[in-house]
């Protein structure tokens, strides 16, 4: 991921202009660092199957990096999250304004879809590329995931509905990045649908530790704002934190077995990054 992360900052959205602040603001959460997980898993499916595609991939890497970095900006507004860190630095509406962090996410998502049509691939593999991300990012997961967070604040769903909100708020863009990573490396359509089905389980996983980390860390421990999530249909708020723990145990166990099945060159690519986050929500 070291050359994946010097590609990011030496391709760091640019609009240069005589606005004071915009250009500069544009890629501060980028430059800020975070897990890089989504990027990860999509380069993992390519280096596993195409190793010679890996450098071609690199921008469709950055178009999902870009357009969760978005979801992130947007997510921490007042009239959303109202969080004042991330990724250990101060929100941009806290460090610049609300109006310059509304525009940084609008950027960053269409810019994303910029960089899939301008990547060094064959056209109908670009195309199914923006389809997948412009849906999985869109009404087919992320964003319909988001406005049933917030039209739900404060009132408690069922234990399926809470899944379907996760599923789409946070699965399914972890679901497209391994995808989009099998769209590149050419793989049939029923491998691409088993790396998206065993993605959504990952992205279940990812987000009960998520709320997990929320509910037993400090803001300097976590590097984002904590302690937020009292008014959410949030894992922890339904499940309470013992509940939430066996959760992630039983999906942690699964995704396991699921990556047993997969063909060794795979295995090989996914198993040390996966390692790394199969049992964060225990390291508390």
């Amino acid at each position: 991921m070291e050359r994946f992360e010097e590609y990011l900052i030496s391709h760091l959205p640019k609009a240069p202009s005589f606005h004071p602040t915009f250009d500069e603001a544009l890629g501060a959460m980028l430059e800020a660092g975070g897990k890089r997980f989504r990027p990860q898993l999509l380069l993992a499916v390519v280096d596993a199957y195409t190793p010679l595609l890996m450098e071609s991939a690199y921008p469709v890497a950055l178009a999902v990096e870009m357009l969760h970095t978005y979801s992130l900006v947007h997510d921490d507004l007042p009239v959303m999250d109202d969080a004042d860190l991330r990724r250990g630095r101060p929100t941009l509406h806290k460090r610049y304004d609300e109006v310059t962090a509304i525009l940084v996410g609008d950027a960053l998502n269409t810019h994303a879809f910029y960089l899939l049509a301008d990547a060094p691939l064959q056209s109908d593999v670009k195309v199914a590329l923006i389809k997948e991300l412009a849906y999985s990012g869109g009404i087919g997961g992320m964003v319909l995931g988001q406005a049933i967070d917030c039209h739900f604040e404060g009132e408690k769903l069922s234990a399926r509905e809470i899944d379907f909100l996760h599923e789409y708020k946070t699965g399914r863009l972890i679901a497209a990045s391994l995808k989009m990573g099998a769209i590149v490396a050419g793989l049939d359509e029923k491998r691409q649908k088993a790396l998206f089905d065993f993605g959504l389980d990952l992205g279940l996983l990812f987000q009960i530790q998520d709320d997990i980390i929320d509910a037993t860390q400090s803001r300097e421990e976590a590097g984002k704002t904590t302690g937020n999530d009292e008014a959410k249909n949030s894992y922890i708020n339904h499940f309470g934190l013992e509940g939430s723990i066996e959760r992630a145990d039983r999906l942690a166990e699964k995704i396991e077995e699921q990556m047993g099945g997969f063909d060794a060159p795979l295995r090989a690519k996914l198993e040390p990054i996966l390692n790394r986050y199969l049992g964060r929500h225990r390291k508390r």
